[in-house]
């Protein structure tokens, strides 16, 4: 039964030429992650495809680090909650510098491109504000 998932899968994937879909919008989500670099807290954006990460910073300008407490709240406290509250699912994580993680889905487009970007710029913005 397995087997047969996973078969229909990958027939989805090249009948509906998912990864083409991708290959075309890549360049247009990656421009729109890289303008919230004027975000103060914004330090990096870096990915490829539909897999991105906007790493936070204290400065930009020396890649300054949060303390521990600001980053648990920063992460756990403020923008997981915020952003799941405005509709956006995403990982945010703290093994290193606190990151989000975006991965849209492989039929995602200009629309939904937007709505991600409204939705961070939004919350970082907020986000910015409230520790900084």
């Amino acid at each position: 039964m397995s087997c047969a998932v996973a078969l229909a899968n990958l027939a989805i994937l090249e009948n509906e030429d998912l990864c083409g879909n991708v290959l075309a919008h890549e360049g247009q989500f990656q421009n729109m992650l890289k303008s919230l670099l004027d975000i103060p807290i914004v330090g990096d954006v870096r990915g490829d495809g539909y897999f991105w990460a906007i790493e936070l910073v204290r400065d930009q300008q020396t890649k300054a680090e949060f303390s521990s407490a600001e980053t648990e709240h920063l992460i756990r406290g403020f923008l997981s909650p915020r952003l799941f509250e405005e509709g956006l699912i995403c990982r945010t994580d703290d093994r290193g510098e606190p990151v989000i993680q975006l991965s849209p889905p492989l039929i995602a487009g200009p629309a939904e491109f937007e709505y991600i970007e409204r939705v961070l710029r939004s919350v970082l913005t907020a986000a910015a504000e409230q520790l900084l």
